[in-house]
């Protein structure tokens, strides 16, 4: 307060300061003018938010701390597999070796434009075998066109557009009756017979592709669902890894089987390093031992972090600082189709929640008169109390406490002995008190 006063009182120094001030001023306003110009227009918000992003990543490339690490996915969310195949000798022989796999793999719009450039290609490649067989016959001359009694190889063929025609005719068995073949010209009867039994094939070829890719198990997985996480919590005194799977159709899956894996760098006794490194994970139903589910409503798979799992050494900590990743795959048989699907999907250290665990999602719906899902709540978790060590230090810190409780256990059941009258007596003591009493 006195430093105010003193202040105010002396107009000297407050006038030297609204100076300075204003200076100060001055000189923020002429940086602002050098370095944005008032001429130059400004500029879009969305562009000054695209780099206000670049200049903070940039920055944040070299401000101290922990770096962002880049998520690498072996399986994505989506089922698929993140791998891209290079340097691939001879690839396009290869694929055009099995032609029926190439076009059932490929996308629709390329299966459908081979769909119509085989037929017609093979429409124009029999119009010109029609065309040349009436041309070197002489069916195409004037005089001949004019002859009633001229006898060409196949009735009212006139053009090349004629030709067409009578091609696609020809191979679908449409026969308008207007244009026909004679026994005029033999290789006509030949090319008639051969585009015949090609368009058969050509047909049966294409509606089988079309049919298979259509019918392929790969769009019943759109269906079946992960988890967006996996939890991990105490089951019956472990650690567990768990996440869930459900079906959305009323068509159950037949048999299903779940199977997980381990996948990270490690290395060997050698000193090799294996970059990727696959772990088969044991799993089961609500931790059961066997991987095959009842699949009727969405279940909870189960792994035990027990002494024969790979994360039985790994607390919560290393976890966030390890690299890996848990593929699990869901396989069965499609009930309404018979045939064999497999779903897929990964999760990442990031994606484990330590201290949670599912919330239920079934329950009994009396107005309904049955088992009602509720899939809103199919990814909710909710926390619980969940120790922060390994597998390993939580089986230690149980077997010491069971050992405490067994010492505490004896040492009561010592100091019961030692005050009951009706106790054992040490050998010996029987006679000596028998005849302690008779005297």
């Amino acid at each position: 307060m006195s430093c105010s006063r003193s202040f105010f009182r002396n107009p000297g120094r407050a006038g030297a300061a609204n100076r300075q001030l204003s200076l100060a001023m001055q000189k923020f306003a002429v940086l602002l003018a050098r370095k944005r110009p008032p001429d130059q227009p400004q500029q879009p918000r969305r562009l000054q938010q695209s780099k206000r992003a670049k200049r903070r990543d940039s920055w944040s490339r070299f401000r101290p701390g922990p770096a962002r690490k880049l998520r690498r996915r072996a399986v994505l969310k989506s089922g698929e597999c993140n791998v891209l195949q290079s340097r691939i000798s001879r690839r396009s022989l290869r694929y055009l070796q099995d032609i029926f796999t190439t076009l059932v793999d490929s996308q629709w719009r390329w299966t459908l434009l081979c769909f119509a450039l085989s037929f017609l290609l093979s429409w124009l490649v029999f119009a010109g075998l029609w065309w040349l067989i009436a041309f070197t016959h002489g069916d195409f001359e004037e005089r001949h066109l004019r002859d009633e009694h001229w006898r060409p190889c196949v009735v009212e063929l006139h053009s090349f557009a004629s030709c067409f025609l009578f091609s696609i005719e020809t191979q679908h068995t449409i026969g308008y009756g207007g244009r026909a073949t004679t026994e005029e010209c033999p290789e006509a009867i030949f090319v008639m017979c051969i585009q015949s039994i090609s368009g058969v094939m050509i047909q049966a070829f294409m509606v089988g592709i079309v049919f298979a890719k259509m019918s392929r198990p790969k769009q019943r997985t759109q269906t079946l669902l992960f988890s967006r996480n996996a939890v991990i919590c105490q089951r019956d005194g472990l650690l567990c890894l768990m996440f869930r799977v459900g079906d959305m159709r009323k068509s159950h899956i037949i048999g299903a089987t779940v199977r997980a894996q381990l996948i990270r760098s490690r290395q060997s006794k050698e000193g090799e390093l294996l970059a990727h490194s696959q772990h088969e994970l044991r799993v089961g139903a609500d931790g059961q031992a066997e991987s095959s589910l009842f699949f009727i409503w969405p279940c909870s798979v189960v792994h035990k972090i027990d002494a024969d799992s790979p994360l039985y050494n790994w607390s919560a900590e290393d976890m966030l600082a390890e690299r890996f990743e848990i593929v699990v795959i869901l396989e069965g048989t499609i009930e309404s189709t018979g045939q064999t699907t497999q779903a897929r999907s990964s999760y990442l250290p990031q994606e484990l929640l330590w201290g949670h665990r599912f919330e239920p999602v079934v329950s009994y719906s009396k107005e309904r008169q049955g088992y009602e899902v509720d899939y809103s709540l199919f990814d909710s978790t909710q926390q619980v109390d969940t120790p922060l060590c390994s597998g390993r230090e939580l089986a230690e810190f149980y077997r010491l406490q069971d050992e405490l409780r067994r010492q505490q256990q004896q040492q009561q059941q010592q100091q019961q002995n030692q005050t009951s009258p009706y106790s054992p007596t040490p050998p010996g003591a029987p006679d000596t008190i028998f005849f302690a009493f008779v005297t």
